[in-house]
Order: structure tokens, then C-alpha cells, then sequence
């Protein structure tokens, strides 16, 4: 446009200059006529901004944007006292801090992104020229960012790939320029591989920075706003948990906090917030992102699953593994929430939306009070009619389609989050004292899940031998996992869930528990394979754990955690379902 604009002022300008003599021509007339060029100029940049942008554009966000169906989250305020409001209210300001500090751990040029996507729309008149940014803006929010998280991160907006490390580290920082640091500075390693600390450049030497530090301002009004919640709750434990809360923003110790979120008791409000999952450190899995659940307690639902509470320790027992290497020193109080999701935000809202959670990951709290589950009833609901139900009618063997169950889709998640809690924590690797989860590195998330899926079905199939469940409750255990395994690989073979999904497919496809009919393009479970194939993996995946053999880890996820021909063809298959649920929740149009 700029070349087209030169020849345009040259144009004018010498058919201008035509009609004068040297005598005529006047500074006055050439005022006039730069005057009238500019003009010209301005117009036709405006015009170029207001145009129509290429219908391909649109198009794929607009495709990108439906993968996403609108669900209403709604909460039932009767269930609550009025000083309870109250409190709801002041956690769902705390956790709209949460998602705009995750925002930043995402990608350090999150800020300007959005930022620039609000002045185009404030900017452009023209409907057709504002729909891209509009869209763009939409995927953006869903996204957290300017990532397509469904396809392994492949940018929507601009070129630039996605850093390894997020924003946690220096983008031009390798892994080897870390450990390097590392073996030459010893004692920096418990700082830098914090689960708690941003990794920045000062004055040419890497320096770890404490959350409470490097996001001082943001913390500083969320430890506000829980004071403020504390204050309103008549529930001591809740005040409790709060308040730790609060100085654990600031003094980065969020142990103490962690076990008293594990006494929580007799309240009605269950919340959860700060830093957890380390799922988005795509480099080393160390540092943990911002997340925040606010939910309200189902006690009748809550008080069924009482008893599984009971078999934590015959579930370590039972696990495929040598003896060695089986954990019966995490604590076993591990109680189990069922929840309506009020709110959601940071690293749980990002993409795909949480099924459940079973947190604290400190070891050390796990090894004094277990861990606890809390099942978001809501969200299954929405996410087995809107998805699951859909993936298996496409998927699945037509004969096998009856054994697909919400019971079945709703005990995995259980017993998932259960075997988050077992199995090899703490371990000893050539003497010396260390965690799986700092040996497996940046495998680890994506080894930690296909584990706690793979152990979902095996446990829940030792529920039905202890007669918690009934026989026939077997095969729904196997076909409505398969169903499932679709559902969580659409989510992209890159991020972890997907990953782990596609590690069990490919391995039970490949020792015969799963069929492939490529007449009808259906699979099926063969019931009499499946069992032993499965604890063969589960023996894989838990000896690799307990060993902390991270070469191990990265060949398991080379030869399984990928798109096979399989997976390819039924993925395509549901590319007209949408991928996950889009919460639009009530108490954000409340409160707004």
C-alpha cells in the first residue's frame, strides 16, 4: 500500500505540475496540493483497515472457537447462609487475580497481545474488518494465550512458537545452559528447581525470583481478598486455610497452608487456589502454574464415596509392582469431595476444562495426610452428554456401545484422582534422596497421567473383586475408558492427558485388549486380552516411576505417545464434535 500511495503522489503531482507555468506556480497551490494527496493517502489507509480480511482466517477461527460448546455453570444460592455469599464473592475476586497472573506465566507477550487485539476492536468501524480480532480475541481467552492448545501449541496469531518454559524461564534459555548452571553453582539447585520461583537473566548470571516477589502486586490483593473471606466464615477450619493462604502469597511457603486445606471440615464452600499443576513448564516440569477451583460441597454425594477411603492401603498392595518399590508411607486420610463447580480460573480454565483434582503435590503433605479428591459432578454431567456419549457412537464397536455409562465415566475419574495418591513418590536413585517428578522431568506429566488412567481402570476392576462394585460393571470399565481415551487424545498428543492416552491406546492396540476393524473403522475391547495387557503396562509405567528413569520415560512416550494410523482416522472421524465444554458461569454475569 505504501508503494501504491508513492505512485499515486507521483502521479498527481506531475500532472499537477502540467498545468502551471514556473510563473503560476505558487507556494500556495502546493500547499493545496500536498494537502489534497494527504488526503488521499490517509483514505485509502483507512479503506485498506476496514476492508474484508481473508474468509480462510475466519473461517478457521470461527472452527477453532466451535470446538468449544457453551455450558452453563450454574450454582443454587439457597445452599449457602448469607455471610457464605459473601465469602463466594471475595474467592471469585481473588481467583480473577489468578487468571490474570497466569495469563503472564504463559507467555511473557500475553499482555501486549491482548492488549493490541482491544484497541483494534476499539479501533476498526468497519463489522466485517473487526470480526477477526473479535475472533481472535475469543480464541485468545479460551486458549490463554495466542496458542492453539488442541494442536500442540501452533500459533493462531503471528508466527512465534511457543517457548518449552512458558514464562517461567529466559526464552533463549536451553536445558543444558540450566543443569550447567546448576552443576556449577550447587547450592542455586533447590531455588531454581522450586516449584515456586521464576528463572530470569540479571546482569549475565540466571537468578531464581520467588513468586511472592516477582508477583508481589497481584498476590498482594488475592492474600487481601481471602483475609477479607476469612473474616465473613463462621467455619474455623475454612478461616484457617484461608489465612494460611493469605501469608503463603506472600512468604512463598505454602506448605502449612497445604495441610490445612487437607483439614478442611463441615463446610459447605470447597476452594482451592494458588500455585499447582506444572503441566505448562514444558521444558523441565517444575514450575507450578496459578490455578483456583471454587466449588460448593454436595454432602449426600460426598458421604457414597466414604468408602473407598478405607482401601488406600490394599490398593498399594495390589499394585503391579515389586515390592521394593511400593509406597505405604503416604498418608492415608485422603478424603474425597463430590463439588458443584461455581468457578474456575488460571491453569484449570486454560483450553480443557478439569473433570477433578486431587492436590496438595507437595510430597511432604501427601506423605503426612495423603491427598484430597474432589470430583466436580457439573462438569461430568456436561462433559458425558455433550462428548463422550458423541465420541462413542463414532468410535466404538455398535455391540459394545450399551457398556458405556456415566457410573463407569464418573468412578474413572475416581479412582484416577485416587491413583494420583499411590505409587512411588519419594525415591532412592544411586543413593540419594529425590522425587520422581525431578528425575522425570519434563516427561513426567504426561507419565503421571497415562499412570493414573491406566491404574483408574485397573483399581476400579479390584473395586468389583473387593465387591464395592458389581461384576457387571467390568466391561463398562473398559469400553467407557476406550470412549474416553478419544475424548482426551483430541486434546492433542502433546499435552499430557492426550499423551497418556495415546501411550495406553497404542500399547493395548498393539498386545490385542484393543481391536481395529478397518472395514467399519470401529474399535473394540477384547475382554479376555485387555486385564493382563494392562497390568503388564501398569508394571511398565510404575517400574519406570520408581526407578526415576527418565531415559525410560522419554523412550515409553516416543513409541506410544503418538498419532497412529488408528488414531488418525477415528480423530478425523470427530472433527464435526465439538472438543471440549466453554463454562459460562453464573456468577460472573452476577458479579461483572
Amino acid at each position: 500500500m505504501q508503494i501504491l500511495n508513492r505512485y499515486i503522489f507521483i502521479f498527481l503531482y506531475k500532472n499537477h505540475l502540467a498545468f502551471y507555468s514556473k510563473e503560476d506556480l505558487c507556494m500556495k497551490q502546493l500547499t493545496a496540493l500536498f494537502l489534497f494527496v494527504i488526503i488521499l493517502i490517509g483514505c485509502t489507509e483507512k479503506q485498506n483497515q476496514n476492508q474484508p480480511v481473508d474468509s480462510k482466517e475466519i473461517t478457521m477461527l470461527k472452527q477453532e472457537i466451535a470446538k468449544f460448546v457453551p455450558v452453563e455453570i450454574n450454582y443454587d444460592k439457597k445452599l449457602l447462609s448469607d455471610r457464605e455469599q459473601l465469602v463466594l464473592e471475595k474467592l471469585y475476586q481473588a481467583s480473577k487475580l489468578v487468571d490474570t497472573i497466569y495469563l503472564g506465566q504463559v507467555y511473557s507477550k500475553n499482555y501486549q497481545i491482548k492488549d493490541e487485539l482491544i484497541s483494534k476492536i476499539k479501533e476498526v468501524k468497519n463489522p466485517e474488518a473487526k470480526l477477526k480480532p473479535e475472533l481472535e480475541l475469543e480464541l485468545f481467552d479460551i486458549m490463554f494465550g495466542p496458542f492453539n492448545r488442541l494442536e500442540d501449541n501452533k500459533p493462531f496469531i503471528g508466527t512465534a512458537k511457543k517457548p518449552l518454559g512458558a514464562n517461567f524461564y529466559p526464552e533463549d534459555m536451553t536445558k543444558e545452559e540450566f543443569e550447567s548452571w546448576i552443576k556449577s553453582h550447587p547450592k542455586d539447585e533447590k531455588s531454581f528447581t522450586s516449584e515456586f520461583t521464576v528463572i530470569r537473566r540479571q546482569n549475565g548470571n540466571l537468578v531464581a525470583i520467588p513468586y511472592s516477589e516477582y508477583y508481589k502486586e497481584p498476590l498482594t490483593k488475592m492474600s487481601n481478598l481471602l483475609k477479607e473471606a476469612a473474616g465473613y466464615t463462621d467455619n474455623a477450619s475454612l478461616k484457617k486455610y484461608l489465612l494460611s493462604r493469605a501469608d503463603a502469597f506472600l512468604s512463598n511457603d505454602y506448605y502449612q497452608s497445604d495441610m490445612d486445606w487437607m483439614d478442611l471440615n463441615k463446610h459447605n464452600i470447597e476452594i482451592v487456589i494458588g500455585p499447582y499443576e506444572v503441566y505448562e513448564d514444558g521444558l523441565f516440569n517444575y514450575k507450578a502454574s496459578f490455578e483456583s477451583f471454587v466449588t460448593i460441597k454436595d454432602p449426600a454425594e460426598t458421604k457414597k464415596l466414604e468408602v473407598f477411603g478405607k482401601y488406600l492401603n490394599d490398593i498399594e498392595k495390589n499394585l503391579p509392582l515389586d515390592e521394593k518399590h511400593k509406597n505405604f508411607t503416604r498418608g492415608a486420610e485422603s478424603p474425597i469431595i463430590v463439588a458443584n463447580e461455581v468457578f474456575t480460573a488460571g491453569d484449570t480454565k486454560a483450553g480443557v476444562q478439569t473433570l477433578a483434582f486431587n492436590l496438595p503435590n507437595d510430597e511432604r503433605v501427601r506423605q503426612a495426610k495423603g491427598s484430597k479428591k474432589v470430583m466436580l459432578k457439573n462438569v461430568h454431567e456436561a462433559k458425558f452428554e455433550k462428548l463422550l456419549m458423541p465420541i462413542a457412537q463414532i468410535v466404538l464397536d455398535p455391540d459394545q456401545l450399551r457398556y458405556v455409562t456415566f457410573d463407569a465415566f464418573f468412578n474413572h475419574t475416581l479412582m484416577h484422582e485416587m491413583s494420583h495418591g499411590v505409587g512411588p513418590g519419594f525415591i532412592t536413585v544411586n543413593g540419594r534422596q529425590t522425587e520422581v517428578k525431578k528425575e522425570l522431568k519434563e516427561t513426567y506429566s504426561t507419565i503421571e497421567e497415562c499412570k493414573a488412567d491406566i491404574l483408574g481402570m485397573y483399581n476400579n476392576i479390584f473395586m468389583i473383586e473387593k465387591g464395592v462394585y458389581p461384576k457387571e460393571m467390568e466391561k463398562q470399565v473398559w469400553v467407557t475408558f476406550l470412549a474416553g481415551a478419544f475424548r482426551s487424545m483430541r486434546f492433542g498428543i502433546g499435552e499430557a492427558h492426550g499423551g497418556g492416552n495415546a501411550i495406553i491406546y497404542n500399547y493395548l492396540l498393539e498386545k490385542g485388549g484393543y481391536v481395529y476393524n478397518e472395514k467399519n473403522q470401529k474399535v473394540s475391547v477384547n475382554f479376555e486380552k485387555i486385564y493382563p495387557a494392562l497390568k503388564e503396562l501398569a508394571n511398565l509405567i510404575l517400574t519406570i516411576q520408581a526407578e526415576g528413569n527418565y531415559q525410560g520415560a522419554k523412550d515409553v512416550i516416543a513409541k506410544y505417545a503418538v498419532n497412529s494410523p488408528s488414531i488418525e482416522t477415528l480423530r478425523k472421524k470427530l472433527e464435526n464434535l465439538p472438543v471440549d465444554i466453554k463454562p459460562v458461569f453464573e456468577i460472573e454475569e452476577k458479579l461483572k
